[in-house]
């Protein structure tokens, strides 16, 4: 029988789906005080305090963190969560919401989501760690992480600019003429590779950029790593080529390679390591699946690959 949690903090990002957010949080905190739980409504200026807030939070004591919001404030949770018994709990309230999407969340409403909190079934499951930090969807680090970059600048810059997938597919768009493939060197566990991308991605979950499964039949629980790597293609194929990552489809073009490993270190000259939509720095980096690292509050249907 689940052990339902009856005190739980709430980490709200009110900035998050250009503030609808805020109103998805008084949505969820309204049914779970209605389901009997007790809430603490924690709400940080930017990500750090909210990274102390929710740090605050566990150390006096919670039986969950939920966050409302989308994958950066589930990234910023992970960091707090990663390796402790505390599970995390998550109202889906971002425009991306690929974490979501992964365990099975995606879908559901406030008060769905609050429903599955106080239910309290949980799941353990990995995480992947790479530059000291905790990360549990996909590292992007070729074209996707360039295209994450000029994404998050347009969107600092514009305010009307758009959310979630309409934001990333406008960033493909502008970086596609400009972009060439990168000179990569892996090590998957020893073994040492040497080839030209358009990106390897280095997943532990299946998707990234708002439901692209770059790393589709990724799985949370396996104790592994899964490492995309998408070899130079023309800007027309790939143009072609970018709606299969809607489904998945794109794993059986000749130019995808594909490989389970529980480290592997990526290098290549000019590279940027992005993961759950956050900018981890600069390549060189190494990834760790750290198995097991995590409670999570899910449904009775479990997870979604």
């Amino acid at each position: 029988m689940p052990t339902a949690p009856r005190d739980v903090a709430v980490l709200v990002n009110p900035a998050a789906d250009r503030g609808r957010a805020a109103v998805t949080g008084v949505r969820a905190v309204r049914a779970m005080r209605d389901l009997g739980l007790r809430v603490r409504v924690l709400m940080g200026r930017d990500a750090a305090e909210s990274t102390d807030l929710a740090h605050l939070a566990v150390t006096a004591g919670t039986d969950a963190l939920v966050v409302v919001g989308g994958d950066g404030l589930v990234h910023a949770a992970l960091q707090v969560l990663g390796g402790t018994p505390t599970p995390l709990g998550i109202v889906p309230g971002g425009s991306g919401n690929d974490a979501a999407r992964s365990l099975g969340l995606g879908h559901h409403s406030p008060e769905g989501a609050a429903r599955v909190i106080a239910a309290g079934h949980t799941r353990r499951l990995d995480l992947a760690r790479a530059e000291g930090r905790f990360f549990c969807t996909v590292l992007a680090t070729g074209f996707d992480a360039r295209v994450n970059e000029r994404a998050s600048n347009l969107g600092r810059r514009r305010r009307a600019w758009p959310p979630g997938p309409s934001r990333y597919l406008l960033a493909v768009a502008a970086e596609l003429p400009r972009f060439r493939p990168l000179p990569y060197t892996l090590d998957l566990e020893g073994e040492q590779r040497r080839l030209d991308a358009m990106l390897v991605a280095v997943g532990n979950g299946p998707s990234y950029g708002g439901g692209l499964r770059i790393c589709a039949g990724a799985l949370l629980d396996d104790g592994l790593l899964d490492v995309v790597v998408i070899k130079p293609l023309s800007r027309r194929e790939l143009v072609r080529v970018f709606p299969r990552l809607y489904t998945g489809s794109h794993v059986r073009h000749p130019r995808y390679e594909h490989h389970r490993v529980r480290r592997v270190s990526v290098a290549a000259p000019a590279g940027l390591a992005y993961a759950d939509g956050e900018r981890l720095g600069p390549l060189p980096t190494t990834v760790e699946c750290v198995p097991q690292a995590i409670t999570v509050l899910v449904g009775t249907g479990g997870c979604s690959t």
